[in-house]
Protein backbone atom coordinates (compact mmCIF):
# COMPACT_ATOMS: atom_id res chain seq x y z
CA UNK A 1 0.00 0.00 0.00
CA UNK A 2 1.55 3.85 -0.91
CA UNK A 3 1.66 6.36 1.32
CA UNK A 4 -0.97 7.88 -0.90
CA UNK A 5 -3.66 5.43 -0.47
CA UNK A 6 -7.13 6.07 1.38
CA UNK A 7 -10.26 3.91 0.65
CA UNK A 8 -11.49 6.79 -1.73
CA UNK A 9 -8.22 7.00 -4.00
CA UNK A 10 -10.05 4.69 -6.59
CA UNK A 11 -12.12 7.18 -7.31
CA UNK A 12 -8.78 8.84 -9.41
CA UNK A 13 -8.42 6.08 -11.59
CA UNK A 14 -10.04 4.81 -14.64
CA UNK A 15 -13.67 2.70 -13.23
CA UNK A 16 -15.75 0.17 -15.64
CA UNK A 17 -18.64 -2.25 -14.64
CA UNK A 18 -19.93 0.43 -12.14
CA UNK A 19 -23.70 1.68 -13.21
CA UNK A 20 -24.19 5.72 -13.34
CA UNK A 21 -27.02 6.17 -10.92
CA UNK A 22 -29.62 9.37 -12.16
CA UNK A 23 -29.63 11.07 -8.20
CA UNK A 24 -25.91 11.16 -7.39
CA UNK A 25 -27.61 13.23 -4.06
CA UNK A 26 -29.00 10.32 -3.31
CA UNK A 27 -26.04 7.98 -3.66
CA UNK A 28 -24.22 10.44 -1.57
CA UNK A 29 -26.82 9.71 1.09
CA UNK A 30 -26.65 6.26 0.76
CA UNK A 31 -23.21 5.72 1.15
CA UNK A 32 -22.95 8.24 4.02
CA UNK A 33 -25.34 5.94 5.64
CA UNK A 34 -23.34 3.13 4.71
CA UNK A 35 -20.10 4.91 6.41
CA UNK A 36 -21.81 4.56 10.11
CA UNK A 37 -23.08 1.30 9.85
CA UNK A 38 -21.19 -1.36 11.96
CA UNK A 39 -18.74 -3.62 10.05
CA UNK A 40 -20.04 -6.92 8.95
CA UNK A 41 -16.77 -8.67 9.27
CA UNK A 42 -13.57 -8.23 11.11
CA UNK A 43 -9.97 -7.46 10.72
CA UNK A 44 -9.17 -10.16 13.23
CA UNK A 45 -11.13 -12.49 11.22
CA UNK A 46 -9.94 -11.97 7.78
CA UNK A 47 -6.26 -12.11 9.44
CA UNK A 48 -7.26 -15.36 10.31
CA UNK A 49 -8.30 -16.64 7.04
CA UNK A 50 -4.80 -15.32 5.83
CA UNK A 51 -2.95 -17.52 7.63
CA UNK A 52 -5.22 -20.60 7.20
CA UNK A 53 -4.49 -19.47 3.44
CA UNK A 54 -1.22 -19.45 4.04
CA UNK A 55 -0.93 -23.23 4.78
CA UNK A 56 -2.86 -23.49 1.36
CA UNK A 57 0.12 -21.76 -0.73
CA UNK A 58 2.15 -24.62 1.31
CA UNK A 59 -0.07 -27.56 0.49
CA UNK A 60 -0.69 -28.19 4.14
CA UNK A 61 -4.91 -27.10 3.22
CA UNK A 62 -7.34 -27.14 0.11
CA UNK A 63 -9.23 -23.81 -0.59
CA UNK A 64 -12.73 -24.58 -1.26
CA UNK A 65 -14.77 -21.38 -2.63
CA UNK A 66 -18.44 -21.15 -3.89
CA UNK A 67 -21.93 -20.15 -3.70
CA UNK A 68 -24.68 -18.34 -5.67
CA UNK A 69 -23.74 -16.88 -8.69
CA UNK A 70 -25.57 -13.82 -7.35
CA UNK A 71 -27.54 -13.47 -4.23
CA UNK A 72 -31.35 -12.12 -4.69
CA UNK A 73 -33.66 -10.25 -2.63
CA UNK A 74 -36.63 -12.30 -3.37
CA UNK A 75 -34.42 -15.67 -2.44
CA UNK A 76 -33.14 -14.92 0.75
CA UNK A 77 -34.84 -17.63 3.57
CA UNK A 78 -32.83 -19.62 6.29
CA UNK A 79 -33.92 -22.41 4.68
CA UNK A 80 -32.23 -21.50 1.45
CA UNK A 81 -28.97 -20.76 3.49
CA UNK A 82 -29.08 -23.97 5.39
CA UNK A 83 -29.47 -25.65 2.35
CA UNK A 84 -26.28 -24.10 0.56
CA UNK A 85 -24.30 -24.56 4.05
CA UNK A 86 -24.69 -28.69 4.65
CA UNK A 87 -24.05 -28.84 0.91
CA UNK A 88 -21.28 -27.04 1.34
CA UNK A 89 -20.47 -28.85 4.53
CA UNK A 90 -20.43 -32.13 2.17
CA UNK A 91 -18.37 -31.29 -0.21
CA UNK A 92 -15.74 -30.10 2.33
CA UNK A 93 -16.03 -33.78 4.42
CA UNK A 94 -15.22 -35.14 0.86
CA UNK A 95 -12.71 -33.21 0.49
CA UNK A 96 -11.04 -33.33 3.77
CA UNK A 97 -11.37 -36.85 3.70
CA UNK A 98 -9.99 -37.75 0.04
CA UNK A 99 -7.38 -35.46 0.79
CA UNK A 100 -6.61 -35.99 4.06
CA UNK A 101 -5.69 -31.95 4.41
CA UNK A 102 -7.72 -29.36 5.78
CA UNK A 103 -10.11 -27.53 3.43
CA UNK A 104 -10.07 -23.51 4.03
CA UNK A 105 -14.19 -23.00 3.50
CA UNK A 106 -15.07 -19.73 1.67
CA UNK A 107 -18.47 -19.15 0.32
CA UNK A 108 -19.65 -17.10 -2.30
CA UNK A 109 -22.87 -15.55 0.61
CA UNK A 110 -23.06 -12.71 2.23
CA UNK A 111 -22.60 -10.20 -0.33
CA UNK A 112 -22.10 -11.65 -3.94
CA UNK A 113 -24.94 -8.88 -5.19
CA UNK A 114 -23.07 -7.40 -7.94
CA UNK A 115 -22.53 -8.68 -10.99
CA UNK A 116 -20.21 -7.69 -14.34
CA UNK A 117 -22.14 -7.46 -18.23
CA UNK A 118 -20.86 -7.62 -21.39
CA UNK A 119 -23.18 -4.90 -22.31
CA UNK A 120 -24.58 -2.10 -20.34
CA UNK A 121 -28.39 -2.85 -21.86
CA UNK A 122 -30.41 -5.40 -22.88
CA UNK A 123 -32.93 -6.14 -25.79
CA UNK A 124 -36.30 -8.00 -25.33
CA UNK A 125 -39.03 -7.91 -27.78
CA UNK A 126 -37.63 -4.51 -29.42
CA UNK A 127 -37.36 -2.30 -26.09
CA UNK A 128 -34.02 -1.62 -24.65
CA UNK A 129 -33.34 -1.30 -20.71
CA UNK A 130 -30.77 -0.84 -18.65
CA UNK A 131 -29.12 -4.91 -17.99
CA UNK A 132 -29.54 -5.89 -14.77
CA UNK A 133 -26.24 -5.66 -13.04
CA UNK A 134 -27.51 -7.34 -9.45
CA UNK A 135 -30.08 -6.78 -7.26
CA UNK A 136 -27.33 -4.60 -5.11
CA UNK A 137 -27.88 -2.30 -7.91
CA UNK A 138 -31.64 -2.85 -9.72
CA UNK A 139 -34.14 -5.61 -10.35
CA UNK A 140 -34.43 -8.11 -12.49
CA UNK A 141 -37.67 -6.98 -13.54
CA UNK A 142 -37.94 -6.00 -17.04
CA UNK A 143 -39.20 -2.35 -16.98
CA UNK A 144 -37.78 0.98 -17.07
CA UNK A 145 -38.58 1.12 -13.16
CA UNK A 146 -37.15 -1.79 -12.14
CA UNK A 147 -34.12 -1.44 -14.10
CA UNK A 148 -32.96 1.88 -12.83
CA UNK A 149 -29.84 1.47 -10.54
CA UNK A 150 -31.10 2.54 -6.68
CA UNK A 151 -28.85 3.47 -4.58
CA UNK A 152 -31.27 2.32 -1.62
CA UNK A 153 -30.41 -1.20 -2.64
CA UNK A 154 -27.13 -0.91 -0.98
CA UNK A 155 -28.37 -0.49 2.10
CA UNK A 156 -30.70 -3.23 1.75
CA UNK A 157 -28.11 -5.94 0.79
CA UNK A 158 -26.64 -4.69 3.67
CA UNK A 159 -29.10 -5.88 5.70
CA UNK A 160 -29.30 -9.17 3.87
CA UNK A 161 -25.46 -10.05 4.55
CA UNK A 162 -25.22 -9.43 7.56
CA UNK A 163 -28.63 -11.50 8.71
CA UNK A 164 -26.97 -14.04 6.26
CA UNK A 165 -23.71 -13.96 8.28
CA UNK A 166 -25.55 -13.92 11.58
CA UNK A 167 -27.13 -17.48 10.54
CA UNK A 168 -24.30 -19.17 9.18
CA UNK A 169 -21.85 -18.38 12.30
CA UNK A 170 -24.70 -20.10 14.42
CA UNK A 171 -24.53 -23.04 11.87
CA UNK A 172 -20.85 -23.27 11.85
CA UNK A 173 -20.78 -22.70 15.62
CA UNK A 174 -23.70 -23.58 17.54
CA UNK A 175 -23.54 -27.88 16.56
CA UNK A 176 -24.91 -27.93 13.18
CA UNK A 177 -21.75 -28.61 11.65
CA UNK A 178 -21.12 -31.21 14.33
CA UNK A 179 -18.92 -34.38 12.50
CA UNK A 180 -21.59 -37.00 15.06
CA UNK A 181 -24.62 -35.24 12.75
CA UNK A 182 -22.84 -35.86 9.47
CA UNK A 183 -25.44 -38.13 8.22
CA UNK A 184 -28.00 -35.41 8.61
CA UNK A 185 -26.48 -33.26 6.04
CA UNK A 186 -28.16 -35.05 3.12
CA UNK A 187 -30.87 -33.35 1.63
CA UNK A 188 -33.76 -35.68 0.88
CA UNK A 189 -33.35 -35.53 -3.03
CA UNK A 190 -29.19 -36.35 -2.56
CA UNK A 191 -30.37 -39.93 -1.66
CA UNK A 192 -31.58 -40.76 -4.99
CA UNK A 193 -28.61 -39.26 -6.54
CA UNK A 194 -25.56 -41.90 -7.84
CA UNK A 195 -22.99 -40.33 -5.73
CA UNK A 196 -24.94 -40.62 -2.60
CA UNK A 197 -23.70 -44.12 -2.00
CA UNK A 198 -19.88 -43.26 -2.05
CA UNK A 199 -20.86 -39.78 0.47
CA UNK A 200 -22.69 -42.82 3.32
CA UNK A 201 -19.78 -45.31 2.71
CA UNK A 202 -17.64 -41.65 4.17
CA UNK A 203 -19.77 -41.02 6.56
CA UNK A 204 -20.18 -44.09 8.13
CA UNK A 205 -16.58 -44.10 8.44
CA UNK A 206 -16.53 -40.95 10.14
CA UNK A 207 -19.03 -42.52 12.57
CA UNK A 208 -16.75 -45.19 13.00
CA UNK A 209 -13.83 -42.90 13.71
CA UNK A 210 -15.76 -40.64 16.20
CA UNK A 211 -16.67 -43.97 17.81
CA UNK A 212 -12.85 -44.80 18.40
CA UNK A 213 -12.01 -41.33 19.45
CA UNK A 214 -14.66 -41.53 22.26
CA UNK A 215 -13.18 -44.65 23.42
CA UNK A 216 -10.21 -42.78 23.67
CA UNK A 217 -12.12 -39.83 25.44
CA UNK A 218 -12.33 -37.55 22.59
CA UNK A 219 -15.94 -36.23 22.10
CA UNK A 220 -17.75 -33.52 20.26
CA UNK A 221 -18.38 -32.40 24.08
CA UNK A 222 -15.16 -32.00 24.93
CA UNK A 223 -13.37 -31.19 21.62
CA UNK A 224 -14.52 -28.17 18.94
CA UNK A 225 -12.87 -29.10 16.28
CA UNK A 226 -15.34 -31.92 16.37
CA UNK A 227 -18.64 -29.34 16.68
CA UNK A 228 -17.35 -26.39 15.16
CA UNK A 229 -16.10 -25.16 11.78
CA UNK A 230 -14.69 -22.05 10.21
CA UNK A 231 -16.34 -20.51 7.96
CA UNK A 232 -15.62 -17.39 5.82
CA UNK A 233 -17.68 -15.10 3.81
CA UNK A 234 -16.60 -13.77 0.24
CA UNK A 235 -17.91 -11.86 -3.13
CA UNK A 236 -16.03 -9.76 -6.19
CA UNK A 237 -15.98 -6.65 -4.87
CA UNK A 238 -17.41 -4.83 -8.08
CA UNK A 239 -19.50 -2.15 -7.06
CA UNK A 240 -16.34 0.11 -5.07
CA UNK A 241 -18.62 2.95 -3.50
CA UNK A 242 -20.25 0.09 -1.16
CA UNK A 243 -16.48 -1.08 -0.39
CA UNK A 244 -15.30 2.43 0.50
CA UNK A 245 -18.32 2.94 2.99
CA UNK A 246 -17.33 -0.44 4.50
CA UNK A 247 -13.40 0.13 4.68
CA UNK A 248 -12.68 0.73 8.07
CA UNK A 249 -9.25 1.05 10.07
CA UNK A 250 -8.30 -1.51 12.54
CA UNK A 251 -7.99 -0.46 15.66
CA UNK A 252 -5.28 -3.05 17.22
CA UNK A 253 -2.87 -2.48 13.25
CA UNK A 254 -3.78 0.63 12.28
CA UNK A 255 -4.28 -1.30 8.56
CA UNK A 256 -7.32 -0.86 6.46
CA UNK A 257 -9.55 -3.74 6.13
CA UNK A 258 -12.88 -4.18 3.86
CA UNK A 259 -15.55 -5.14 6.29
CA UNK A 260 -18.14 -6.51 3.71
CA UNK A 261 -16.34 -9.60 3.67
CA UNK A 262 -13.39 -11.78 4.44
CA UNK A 263 -12.16 -12.31 1.25
CA UNK A 264 -13.02 -10.56 -1.97
CA UNK A 265 -11.64 -10.59 -5.42
CA UNK A 266 -11.42 -9.02 -8.95
CA UNK A 267 -13.39 -9.64 -11.65
CA UNK A 268 -11.62 -10.79 -15.13
CA UNK A 269 -13.26 -7.77 -16.77
CA UNK A 270 -12.01 -5.39 -13.74
CA UNK A 271 -8.65 -6.54 -13.63
CA UNK A 272 -7.01 -3.90 -15.42
CA UNK A 273 -3.43 -2.88 -13.36
CA UNK A 274 -3.82 0.66 -13.61
CA UNK A 275 -7.90 0.80 -12.74
CA UNK A 276 -10.00 1.53 -10.06
CA UNK A 277 -10.54 -1.68 -8.67
CA UNK A 278 -6.79 -2.71 -8.59
CA UNK A 279 -6.21 0.79 -7.23
CA UNK A 280 -8.86 0.15 -4.09
CA UNK A 281 -7.32 -3.55 -3.45
CA UNK A 282 -4.03 -2.70 -3.31
CA UNK A 283 -5.21 -1.13 -0.02
CA UNK A 284 -6.85 -3.34 1.78
CA UNK A 285 -5.51 -5.84 3.90
CA UNK A 286 -7.81 -8.53 3.01
CA UNK A 287 -7.00 -12.04 1.62
CA UNK A 288 -7.61 -11.12 -2.07
CA UNK A 289 -8.14 -12.70 -5.86
CA UNK A 290 -8.12 -11.89 -9.09
CA UNK A 291 -10.37 -14.12 -11.73
CA UNK A 292 -6.99 -15.23 -14.44
CA UNK A 293 -8.54 -15.44 -18.26
CA UNK A 294 -7.12 -16.38 -21.34
CA UNK A 295 -6.66 -12.21 -22.26
CA UNK A 296 -4.70 -11.96 -19.34
CA UNK A 297 -1.01 -10.89 -20.72
CA UNK A 298 2.34 -12.21 -18.98
CA UNK A 299 3.21 -8.51 -18.32
CA UNK A 300 0.36 -7.60 -16.99
CA UNK A 301 -0.03 -10.53 -14.70
CA UNK A 302 3.45 -9.50 -13.12
CA UNK A 303 2.16 -5.92 -12.78
CA UNK A 304 -0.70 -7.36 -11.03
CA UNK A 305 1.16 -9.25 -8.66
CA UNK A 306 3.53 -5.93 -8.10
CA UNK A 307 0.79 -3.80 -6.88
CA UNK A 308 -1.56 -6.46 -5.17
CA UNK A 309 1.36 -8.22 -3.27
CA UNK A 310 4.57 -6.59 -3.70
CA UNK A 311 5.53 -7.93 0.26
CA UNK A 312 4.82 -11.34 -0.94
CA UNK A 313 3.19 -12.41 1.99
CA UNK A 314 1.64 -15.71 1.73
CA UNK A 315 -1.89 -16.42 2.27
CA UNK A 316 -2.50 -12.33 0.42
CA UNK A 317 -3.33 -13.53 -3.06
CA UNK A 318 -5.35 -16.29 -4.86
CA UNK A 319 -5.22 -16.47 -8.78
CA UNK A 320 -8.32 -18.05 -9.65
CA UNK A 321 -8.45 -19.38 -13.60
CA UNK A 322 -11.08 -19.57 -15.66
CA UNK A 323 -10.27 -20.54 -19.07
CA UNK A 324 -12.97 -23.34 -20.36
CA UNK A 325 -12.44 -26.81 -21.45
CA UNK A 326 -9.77 -27.52 -23.60
CA UNK A 327 -7.95 -24.24 -22.95
CA UNK A 328 -6.19 -24.76 -19.70
CA UNK A 329 -2.76 -25.89 -21.19
CA UNK A 330 -3.05 -23.07 -23.65
CA UNK A 331 -2.63 -20.61 -21.16
CA UNK A 332 -1.97 -22.03 -17.71
CA UNK A 333 1.83 -22.90 -18.21
CA UNK A 334 2.55 -19.47 -18.87
CA UNK A 335 0.83 -17.52 -15.89
CA UNK A 336 2.72 -20.63 -13.72
CA UNK A 337 6.03 -19.84 -15.26
CA UNK A 338 5.34 -15.76 -14.56
CA UNK A 339 4.59 -16.61 -11.20
CA UNK A 340 7.25 -18.22 -10.71
CA UNK A 341 9.49 -16.03 -11.89
CA UNK A 342 8.41 -13.41 -10.16
CA UNK A 343 8.69 -15.58 -7.00
CA UNK A 344 5.08 -15.16 -5.75
CA UNK A 345 3.42 -17.29 -3.07
CA UNK A 346 -0.25 -17.59 -4.83
CA UNK A 347 -2.79 -20.02 -4.36
CA UNK A 348 -3.87 -21.27 -7.46
CA UNK A 349 -7.79 -22.20 -7.65
CA UNK A 350 -9.54 -23.51 -10.48
CA UNK A 351 -12.66 -22.14 -11.57
CA UNK A 352 -14.21 -24.21 -13.92
CA UNK A 353 -17.47 -22.95 -14.29
CA UNK A 354 -16.61 -19.55 -15.80
CA UNK A 355 -15.47 -20.53 -19.38
CA UNK A 356 -17.78 -23.31 -19.90
CA UNK A 357 -21.01 -21.35 -20.44
CA UNK A 358 -22.94 -21.90 -23.04
CA UNK A 359 -26.36 -20.78 -25.08
CA UNK A 360 -28.88 -24.06 -25.94
CA UNK A 361 -31.17 -23.64 -28.99
CA UNK A 362 -34.27 -23.04 -26.06
CA UNK A 363 -32.27 -19.78 -25.18
CA UNK A 364 -31.08 -20.99 -22.14
CA UNK A 365 -27.64 -20.46 -20.78
CA UNK A 366 -26.28 -24.03 -19.51
CA UNK A 367 -22.97 -25.09 -18.41
CA UNK A 368 -22.39 -28.93 -19.41
CA UNK A 369 -20.43 -30.91 -16.60
CA UNK A 370 -18.20 -32.54 -18.56
CA UNK A 371 -17.36 -29.19 -19.69
CA UNK A 372 -16.76 -28.60 -16.05
CA UNK A 373 -14.82 -31.90 -15.50
CA UNK A 374 -12.75 -31.41 -18.10
CA UNK A 375 -10.93 -28.13 -16.89
CA UNK A 376 -10.42 -29.45 -13.18
CA UNK A 377 -8.62 -32.14 -14.93
CA UNK A 378 -6.83 -30.13 -17.16
CA UNK A 379 -5.92 -28.02 -13.99
CA UNK A 380 -4.60 -30.85 -12.14
CA UNK A 381 -2.36 -31.69 -14.78
CA UNK A 382 -0.84 -29.00 -15.72
CA UNK A 383 0.47 -28.36 -12.37
CA UNK A 384 1.43 -31.72 -11.69
CA UNK A 385 3.59 -31.39 -14.76
CA UNK A 386 5.15 -28.19 -13.90
CA UNK A 387 5.57 -29.10 -9.85
CA UNK A 388 3.16 -26.65 -8.30
CA UNK A 389 0.24 -26.96 -5.89
CA UNK A 390 -3.14 -27.28 -7.58
CA UNK A 391 -4.51 -25.47 -4.58
CA UNK A 392 -8.45 -24.76 -4.58
CA UNK A 393 -11.25 -24.73 -6.67
CA UNK A 394 -13.98 -22.02 -7.47
CA UNK A 395 -17.91 -23.29 -7.94
CA UNK A 396 -20.57 -21.82 -8.58
CA UNK A 397 -23.48 -23.63 -6.81
CA UNK A 398 -26.47 -24.31 -4.84
CA UNK A 399 -27.91 -26.54 -2.14
CA UNK A 400 -31.67 -26.85 -4.46
CA UNK A 401 -32.34 -29.01 -6.89
CA UNK A 402 -32.38 -26.99 -9.95
CA UNK A 403 -31.75 -28.16 -13.36
CA UNK A 404 -29.25 -25.48 -14.60
CA UNK A 405 -26.10 -27.42 -16.04
CA UNK A 406 -26.62 -30.47 -18.00
CA UNK A 407 -24.87 -33.91 -17.36
CA UNK A 408 -23.56 -35.48 -14.08
CA UNK A 409 -24.85 -38.15 -11.83
CA UNK A 410 -28.22 -36.29 -11.75
CA UNK A 411 -28.78 -36.91 -15.88
CA UNK A 412 -29.79 -33.12 -16.42
CA UNK A 413 -30.85 -33.26 -19.79
CA UNK A 414 -31.19 -29.91 -22.28
CA UNK A 415 -34.86 -30.83 -21.93
CA UNK A 416 -34.65 -30.46 -18.57
CA UNK A 417 -33.32 -27.02 -18.37
CA UNK A 418 -37.07 -25.22 -18.06
CA UNK A 419 -38.29 -27.73 -14.96
CA UNK A 420 -36.34 -25.68 -12.24
CA UNK A 421 -34.31 -22.82 -13.79
CA UNK A 422 -33.86 -20.90 -10.71
CA UNK A 423 -30.55 -18.50 -10.94
CA UNK A 424 -30.80 -14.79 -11.48
CA UNK A 425 -27.63 -14.90 -13.68
CA UNK A 426 -25.26 -17.49 -14.61
CA UNK A 427 -26.26 -21.22 -14.08
CA UNK A 428 -25.13 -23.31 -11.06
CA UNK A 429 -24.29 -26.74 -9.97
CA UNK A 430 -27.15 -28.19 -8.32
CA UNK A 431 -26.54 -30.51 -4.70
CA UNK A 432 -25.90 -33.83 -6.57
CA UNK A 433 -23.44 -32.12 -9.15
CA UNK A 434 -21.55 -30.25 -6.93
CA UNK A 435 -20.95 -33.57 -4.49
CA UNK A 436 -20.13 -35.34 -7.32
CA UNK A 437 -16.88 -32.60 -8.05
CA UNK A 438 -16.03 -32.76 -4.81
CA UNK A 439 -15.53 -36.76 -5.08
CA UNK A 440 -13.58 -35.79 -8.29
CA UNK A 441 -11.23 -33.30 -7.30
CA UNK A 442 -10.25 -35.36 -3.67
CA UNK A 443 -9.27 -38.51 -5.57
CA UNK A 444 -6.65 -35.74 -8.11
CA UNK A 445 -5.64 -34.22 -4.69
CA UNK A 446 -4.79 -38.26 -3.04
CA UNK A 447 -3.29 -39.24 -6.38
CA UNK A 448 -1.04 -36.29 -6.79
CA UNK A 449 0.03 -37.07 -2.74
CA UNK A 450 0.64 -40.51 -3.73
CA UNK A 451 2.86 -39.05 -6.37
CA UNK A 452 4.57 -36.82 -4.29
CA UNK A 453 5.61 -39.15 -1.72
CA UNK A 454 6.32 -42.04 -4.28
CA UNK A 455 8.80 -39.59 -6.20
CA UNK A 456 10.73 -39.00 -2.70
CA UNK A 457 10.78 -42.75 -1.95
CA UNK A 458 13.08 -42.63 -4.94
CA UNK A 459 15.12 -39.94 -4.29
Amino acid sequence: MTETWTPKSWRDKPVSQVPTYPDPEALGRAEGQLATFPPLVFAGEARDLTARLADVVRGEAFLLQGGDCAESFAEHGADHIRDFFRVFLQMAIVLTHGSTKQVVKVGRVAGQFAKPRSADTEMVEGVELPSYRGDIINDIAFTPEARQPNPDRMLDAYRQSAATLNLLRAFATGGFANLARVHEWTIEFLKTSHAYPAYEDLAKKIDDAITFMRALGLTPENTPQLRETRFFTSHEALLLGYEEALTRRDSITNDWYATSGHMLWIGDRTRQPDGAHVEYFSGVKNPIGFKCGPSLRTDDLKRLLDKLNPGREPGRLTLITRFGAGKVRDHLPRLIEAVKAEEQPVIWCCDPMHGNTVKTGSGYKTRPFEYVLSEVEDFFAVHRDMGTYAGGIHVEMTGSDVTECTGGVSAVTESDLSNRYDTRCDPRLNASQALELSFLVASRIAEDAGRGKAKGGQD
